[in-house]
Parts: C-alpha cells; sequence; structure tokens
C-alpha cells in the first residue's frame, strides 16, 4: 500500500473506484460524526460536514469516536446548505434525501455514481423542503411502525453499504 492510504493506493494502481459522497446536515453529536468518519474511511465514501455544526472539528469526543481514521478521510466543510450547493452542482438525481418521513425504501433505488447521499441532524432530521420537494429521491430506512428514527451513524452505516452492495463493492475485501 502506498504509504498506508488505501485511497492513494487505489489512485496509484488506476484502479476506477466509483465515487460516494455523504452528507451530514448539522449534525451535533461529535460520536455520531466521528462513527460516520469511520465508516467513510473504511469504505472510501467522501464526507461532507455542513454547518451550523453543534461542535466544533477539533471536539475531542468527535476525534475518539474517529480513532485513527481521519488520515484516510476526504472531507470538507461547508458553512451552511447555500454553500453546499453552490459547491456540489451535481445533477438533481444524484441527491437521495434519507427520512424517516420518504415514502420509498432506501433499498427500492439505484445509486448512480457520484451519488450524494444526505442525512440531517440528530433531532430534526433533514428540512422537510427537501424531503417533500424531491419525492423520487426521498428514502426511508424500514423500522417498525411508531418509531421515531435510527441512531444517525447508523442510518449512515445502512446507507453506505446499500449503496456499495448494489455496486458490488468496489474496491472492498
Amino acid at each position: 500500500m502506498a504509504a498506508g492510504n488505501p485511497l492513494r493506493y487505489i489512485l496509484e494502481r488506476k484502479f476506477f473506484m466509483p465515487v460516494l459522497n455523504i452528507v451530514l446536515v448539522e449534525p451535533e453529536i461529535p460520536p455520531n460524526t466521528g462513527n460516520v468518519v469511520r465508516t467513510c474511511a473504511v469504505t472510501g465514501a467522501r464526507l461532507h460536514l455542513v454547518g451550523p455544526m453543534g461542535f466544533e472539528i477539533t471536539d475531542k469526543h468527535l476525534k475518539r469516536a474517529g480513532l485513527d481514521y481521519w488520515h484516510l478521510l476526504d472531507i470538507t466543510v461547508y458553512e451552511n446548505l447555500d454553500d453546499f450547493w453552490k459547491r456540489n452542482p451535481a445533477p438533481p438525481e444524484n441527491f437521495f434525501y434519507f427520512s424517516s418521513k420518504a415514502a420509498r425504501s432506501h433499498s427500492a433505488v439505484s445509486y448512480p455514481d457520484g451519488c450524494y447521499l444526505l442525512f440531517g441532524k440528530e433531532t430534526a432530521g433533514l428540512p422537510e423542503e427537501l424531503v417533500h420537494s424531491h419525492p423520487d429521491t426521498a428514502v426511508r430506512i424500514p423500522m417498525l411502525p411508531g418509531v421515531r428514527c435510527l441512531n444517525l451513524s447508523n442510518s449512515v452505516a445502512v446507507g453506505v453499504y446499500e449503496v456499495l452492495r448494489q455496486w458490488g463493492y468496489p474496491g472492498l475485501c
């Protein structure tokens, strides 16, 4: 491996690896974001953190939850959603909005290369207008009725691994 970084190894060996983007919109709890850091690092997914966040990126709980995976991470931080949209001009069908209020299951859609999986903050989820204005790409993770939601970092892991399963787990062993 090149300098211990599997992403660099993949690039140097000229392997094709599809791009998966994970977007946390206004995350509030440092350990949840730290766990997402680990998921992104072990899968090669890119992480986008959209503010305002409920913590500083230097938070010790965030760093502890992410353990020693930070050097493997491709991460971008945005001031707010407007900043994120401005810097990520992908086609609308590349954005998938994870919400317990969505009608479609996360496994009922096909995820293209370069897709973005958006997850909202722990206390409120994504802004409802995002979910309601994108019914074809708003997705939910099935749960028992009457239960509020799955933990944010668990939801991200479920979403990431569904995309990777559909893609045949490229670059993973």
